[in-house]
């Protein structure tokens, strides 16, 4: 819970130091990595190849469009 949500409910959260703080942190992120849910090898390989397709299609659209703009600028300035 956050401190601004503990304050408005009215309790007073007691102060901690800084290395505690730190501490604290660490500790809350490996609870919040425990309740992830990680893919499977397989899932994971699909996430891969459709991002890497999505790359090589922008990729590839953008080289048109580069390719295109390049024609008619030169088409224009001959």
């Amino acid at each position: 819970m956050s401190e601004g949500a503990t304050v408005a409910k009215g309790t007073q959260q007691k102060k901690r130091g800084f290395f505690a703080g730190i501490v604290l942190f660490f500790k809350q992120v490996i609870d919040e990595l425990r309740k992830v849910v990680w893919p499977t090898r397989n899932e994971l390989w699909t996430y891969f190849v459709v991002v890497v397709v999505f790359i090589i299609a922008i990729m590839a659209f953008t080289g048109v469009l580069d390719v295109a703009f390049d024609r008619l600028i030169m088409w224009a300035l001959a």
